[in-house]
Order: structure tokens, then sequence, then C-alpha cells
């Protein structure tokens, strides 16, 4: 267990009094792991993060990070212990230029702006070439690696990505998926969420399949992909058709 660094265990969590979204669910990031969930809409997938982010009542079960109950915690409290998150929309400043945007990511520790922004620049080097441009005149590929670097700027241990890849045109998520492999690459640990299952499993390590808020299935991307219930049910008759 000491490699964990994200474990939930039968959570159930929702936003409405007695209306529960997720019903039990576990989940487990390891040091250095991709991970991804899957499931139709309403299943409990951004759901999840949210509870990991107190953004969310949880009734009941717990969440730990690198050990530690987090459980309820605020995500305010959870960026020094070392979760970095990209919501899924309004995920940049869009009046404030991207290096801007890059020092709100270390407000926290302003010391370290200089040395993280070297770091990330180095990953993404269009960060460092739009530095002076306001991110709300970026593409959305371009805000995406904006978001991405900003949550990265205090050397997080995992980090949390909801839908990175919606609203983007095929390549778009294509270069955004692998921008998260690149990050994955220089050991961080990430849960993704994300709506495009087929490409998530084929980028992850591991996955996981909510649906009505419980645990449908879990493997390796390459086993889901493979999985013919997880085909029939989740990733549709193109995946069939194209061998997963």
């Amino acid at each position: 267990m000491s490699n964990v660094v994200l474990d939930a265990r039968e959570l159930v969590a929702g936003y409405i009094p007695e209306v529960n979204i997720l019903n039990g669910c576990d989940l487990e990031v390891r040091a250095g792991e991709f991970v991804g969930i899957i499931g139709p809409n309403g299943a409990g997938k951004s759901t999840f993060l949210k509870a990991v982010l107190g953004l969310c009542k949880v009734r009941s079960g717990t969440i730990t990070l690198n050990g530690v109950d987090i459980t309820g915690r605020k995500a305010h409290e959870l960026v020094p212990l070392g979760v970095g998150y990209v919501p899924q929309t309004k995920n940049v400043f869009p009046t404030l230029t991207v290096r801007e945007n890059l020092e709100m990511g270390c407000f926290l520790k302003p010391s370290v702006f200089k040395e993280r922004f070297e770091y990330v620049s180095g990953m993404f080097p269009k960060l460092s070439e739009r530095a002076a441009q306001r991110a709300g005149a970026l593409s959305g590929g371009e805000r995406q690696m904006v978001a991405m670097g900003r949550a990265l700027m205090l050397e997080p241990k995992i980090l949390l990505l909801d839908e990175p890849s919606a609203g983007l045109s095929p390549a778009l998520q294509d270069e955004v998926f692998v921008q998260c492999r690149t990050i994955n690459a220089s050991g961080v640990a990430i849960l993704m969420v994300e709506q495009n299952a087929r490409r998530c499993l084929q980028v992850v390590n591991r996955g996981y399949v909510l649906d009505q808020g419980r645990n449908a299935y879990t493997g390796s991307g390459r086993d889901l992909l493979a999985d013919p219930n997880v085909i029939e049910l989740y990733l549709g008759t193109l995946a069939k058709a194209t061998g997963g």
C-alpha cells in the first residue's frame, strides 16, 4: 500500500441531501500511474473527482492521499499536499496572460516560479512562445495546455483531469492525450475522467468503468478495450469494428 497515492474506499457521495451519485465505488492510483475513469453520462465520473476535492458531500467511505485521510478536505487544502486539478470548463483566467496564469499556479510559493516556469515551458514549449498572450485569445487546445501547466507549477504528486478532451477537435484531442502521457512520463500520477472512452483506454495504464455510481469493470486499459462486455455496453460498435 505504500506506493498508493490516492485511495478511495466505499465512497458514497452526492450534491442533494438523500440523493447519492456515488454508491460505494472503490478506486486507487499508485505512484507514477496513469488511471482513467470512463462510463455513461451520469455514472458519477466527474462527481468522483469533486468528492476527492471536497466539492460535494461525502456521506460515507474514505479517501486517503499518501496514507493521510483527506475525506471532506477542501480543494485549497489539497494543493499543498500534492494535488493538482484541471476542471473541464473555466480552467484558465482569460483576461490574464499565459505567464500570469502560470504565476497563479504557484501563488502559495512564488519563489519557485522561475524554476517551475522553465520546467513547464520545457515540457510545453508553446507556453513560453505565448507567454505574453492573453489566455482568452488562445485556441481550446492551447488553453488546455495552460490549465495543465498551471496545475503542474507546485510539483503535484497526482494530477486530476476532468474531461481534458471535451470540445476539442479530434486532432487537438490527440495532442492533449500526448501531453498527458508526457506529464505522466515525468513521474506525475494522473487520474483522468474522460468521455472519449476508447481513446482513454488506449493511453492509460489502468481503467475504471463506473455505472450508476458503482464500479462496473476495472482492469488494464488494454484488457478493458478487449473485454466484450465493455465494448458492447460502453465503447459501442465502432470499437468492435476497429478491434478496440
